[in-house]
């Protein structure tokens, strides 16, 4: 079976801030994370399945108003009912409040903001493999 990628870009917003200086909590990041995976489980199953828990995760930058992030994933081992998935949030674009309100720059690289790994479940009665 040919394990695919799957990529969600986003911008943060201030809706999204959460901290003083327009810090994004890292909750926004974990909530992309399960975005991806439904759609992986969706891609691979025919269903959004459950998410069951993470074995790790990394906060290793900070995500700010204004940024654009590009999270991906992809599930790395199937077992019966559950599937191992891999998560990485990249900063591609980043605010620029230093020069003004609306200043932003494409970054020349991308910048890890989180990593993670967990599971998903898709109970044996939902799974409808082909689709």
């Amino acid at each position: 079976m040919v394990m695919e990628k799957v990529m969600i870009r986003v911008r943060m917003s201030l809706h999204d801030a959460h901290y003083g200086g327009s810090l994004v909590d890292g909750a926004k990041i974990l909530q992309l994370f399960g975005d991806v995976a439904t759609e992986l489980l969706i891609r691979n199953d025919g269903d959004e399945g459950l998410f069951r828990a993470y074995d790790n995760v990394e906060f290793l930058a900070p995500v700010y108003a204004g940024d654009y992030i590009e999270v991906t994933g992809e599930i790395t081992h199937i077992g019966r009912t559950s599937r191992k998935m891999f998560f990485e949030a990249r900063k591609v674009i980043q605010a620029r409040p230093d020069i003004s309100d609306s200043a932003a720059e494409v970054l020349k690289e991308p910048i890890v903001v989180c990593r993670a790994s967990g599971t998903c479940v898709v109970p044996l009665d939902k799974q409808r493999k082909g689709r």
